[in-house]
């Protein structure tokens, strides 16, 4: 008899660690599209995305490149002050949104046009997201471009935010 519960007692442990093991797998597996990180465009540009995958952009609008089309239709571009990405997106876009602000477009790669399907702005003057700080230089200051070793800067002068 004593037999009889070691062995139930072996048996409900394996298939709870099977259960375990099989629902982290799938947890796993669901999350896989569910997390993407942003992308800036030095990285976009050095190691482009495969032409279907969907990814996140960061970084700031560049000074003189929104331009607004027939209806719906915007063009920008997005800069990390080392690299920009132009980027095409129809739709209404969020109110703090415009030029020399952070913001992050979920989208794709197509014919080096980052076609966007949604676009956050940063919610007030002051927040800016830490990876998109980190993307852009110190406080996003445009001019800290100078100090990055892997960019390529070649002397433009933005305005820095809140100017």
């Amino acid at each position: 008899m004593k037999s009889l519960k070691k062995t139930r007692r072996v048996q409900i442990i394996a298939v709870a660690a099977v259960a375990l093991t099989l629902s982290t797998a799938l947890i796993g597996y669901a999350m896989r599209d569910g997390i993407n990180f942003f992308r800036s465009p030095s990285q976009v540009m050095a190691e482009p995305p495969a032409p279907n995958e969907v990814f996140r952009l960061g970084g700031m609008v560049e000074v003189g490149t929104l331009s607004r089309g027939q209806g719906e239709s915007i063009t920008f571009s997005v800069t990390d002050f080392c690299a920009s990405v132009p980027v095409s997106y129809r739709g209404i876009l969020p109110d703090l949104f415009g030029e020399n602000e952070g913001t992050v477009a979920t989208g794709r790669l197509v014919d080096g046009v980052f076609v966007a399907t949604e676009i956050l702005a940063k919610h007030d003057e002051t927040y800016m997201p830490r990876e998109v700080a980190d993307a852009v230089g110190a406080q996003g200051s445009p001019n800290a471009a100078a100090n990055r070793p892997e960019c390529e800067y070649h002397g433009e002068n933005y305005p820095t935010q809140g100017t």
